[in-house]
């Protein structure tokens, strides 16, 4: 079966139309973690992605009004947490403008000098290799210096501003048609 995927109208999307069409595709959420003088900052990121193989190199994407990305960019290293399906915790205390961070958390200062989330599935240290001006945001590529792996879990999967895949097979994020364990969550907040 083909499904003809047209334009809803012509000319540029409006923010709230590209927040809901680029919404479709699924992404895994991270937490991006640095130290500076300050002590540690966060925050909440799904757009991350691998780059190159040989040389080791990722990026994810940050909003130019956040507050921690410029901290984090200053010292110019970081560390790409991968979160499981389990740590809704994490992503609400670095995603949200309003909540505590590092407060009464059990992190650790790795090698590198960055902050490690606990039982996280994936951390990439890495160092500031570029930083790419793109819209409102700004594309970081970084060179990985190191990678810590845990044992296999389940993925924090965000899509549709919702977390999880499981939806009825409408599409819609409906709250009277979501599994109630699948809240919405990120309207309106930075990512970065």
């Amino acid at each position: 079966m083909t499904t003809d995927v047209g334009p809803d109208r012509t000319g540029p999307p409006t923010p709230a139309e590209m927040r809901a069409a680029m919404g479709i595709f699924a992404s895994g959420v991270t937490v991006v973690t640095g130290m500076d003088d300050e002590g540690p900052v966060g925050f909440a990121c799904q757009s991350f992605a691998s780059v190159s193989l040989e040389p080791a190199l990722v990026l994810f994407c940050a909003d130019h009004r956040g507050r921690a990305w410029p901290r984090i960019r200053a010292t110019g290293r970081f560390c790409v947490n991968v979160l499981s399906e389990a740590q809704r915790d994490l992503c609400d205390r670095f995603g949200s403008s309003r909540g505590t961070r590092f407060e009464d958390l059990d992190w650790h200062l790795s090698p590198w000098g960055t902050p490690s989330l606990p039982e996280v599935m994936l951390r990439v240290h890495a160092e500031v290799e570029g930083v790419h001006l793109a819209g409102d945001h700004d594309v970081v590529v970084g060179r990985v210096q190191g990678l810590e792996q845990a044992d296999f879990q389940r993925p924090m999967i965000y899509y549709r501003s919702t977390f999880g895949v499981d939806f009825d097979t409408r599409g819609t994020t409906d709250p009277d048609a979501t599994p109630a364990a699948l809240l919405h969550w990120g309207d309106g907040v930075r990512w970065g």
